[in-house]
């Protein structure tokens, strides 16, 4: 009875000792005396013989790297630091075990030696603008290497590109010079459409002569709408022109006359006297008044004749 009971207890701590449980995001690698079984251990209790077998569990969960950032030099000549991350999981638990030490680290080195090497072949508006094209470059030369080590390449992405401060203040200026250019542009635009609105305006009052004084109406009301003492007439020059042209030549020679005769009469050098007050000084459009003559005073009847 005591040596059923000892085999037993020797069959459960044999038991216990060989039980596994492989979780459900792992798989089991079993080496027996040290050479790989080929079937690999699925999620659920797993027996092993003591001694002899040995399981090593691999995570075959999506891994998440992040990318040390890399100093390097664009392909025109722009010195930039930019980090990444890469995404990768382990789709053949055997190489990841036996043909690579630490399948982690191995992509690391290689996702930043890669990293490098685009940064080496790439311009600056390509890592600031066209990163796609640069994610599959780094995926296809991250590809290569992890198929021997049983790992698969999800996605790379690019997270940052550090520029220097006067590449940065550079920049700005080019971008503050081109929103200057395209609001001149729009500008210039503007003037030019509303230069031909103008000209067809124009060409439509001149045939239309009242629509002049429509217009003008219509600006001197829009002008006494607001709340001003003052109200702005405009006087049209052509109607000075009219004036000029229906003057006789003669009636304007003879009206330029008259106003420059006070003044030559005067003479340059005339001065007011002291006592006398200082009037208001005549308009030069107004002609002078004729002298009227002195008459001496009336002779008494009775008064003596001087001889």
């Amino acid at each position: 009875m005591a040596v059923l009971v000892g085999i037993v207890v020797l069959g459960l701590a044999w038991f216990a000792t060989g039980f596994r449980v492989v979780q459900q995001y792992e798989r089991g690698v079993v080496f027996r005396l040290g050479r790989v079984r080929g079937r690999v251990r699925q999620p659920g209790p797993a027996l092993l013989i003591p001694l002899v077998d040995r399981m090593r569990k691999v995570n075959v969960q999506v891994i998440t790297m992040p990318v040390p950032a890399q100093e390097g030099i664009t392909r025109d000549n722009v010195s930039v630091r930019v980090d990444a991350v890469v995404y990768f999981r382990v789709v053949d638990p055997v190489l990841a075990t036996v043909d690579v030490q630490n399948y982690s680290f191995a992509m690391s080195q290689v996702a930043q030696t890669s990293l490098r090497s685009i940064i080496g072949k790439s311009e600056l508006d390509d890592l600031l603008s066209g990163r796609e094209n640069l994610h599959r470059g780094l995926e296809l030369m991250l590809e290569s290497p992890a198929v021997g080590w049983g790992v698969h390449i999800d996605r790379v992405e690019i997270k940052d590109v550090a520029l220097p401060d006067s590449m940065k203040r550079s920049m700005a200026r080019q971008a503050e010079a081109d929103r200057e250019r395209r609001a001149r542009i729009i500008t210039a635009d503007g003037e030019f459409q509303a230069a031909a609105k103008l000209s067809q305006a124009a060409a439509m009052m001149d045939d239309t002569p009242s629509a002049m004084q429509l217009r003008l109406l219509q600006t001197v009301v829009e002008v006494a709408a607001e709340k001003n003492s003052t109200l702005v007439l405009p006087f049209p020059v052509e109607l000075l022109r009219f004036f000029e042209g229906a003057t006789p030549r003669g009636a304007r020679a003879a009206a330029d006359g008259a106003a420059a005769g006070p003044t030559a009469a005067a003479g340059p050098g005339a001065e007011a006297e002291p006592g006398t007050p200082a009037g208001p000084e005549p308009a030069p459009e107004l002609a002078a008044p004729a002298a009227v003559p002195v008459l001496p005073p009336p002779r008494p009847e009775h008064a003596p004749r001087a001889d």
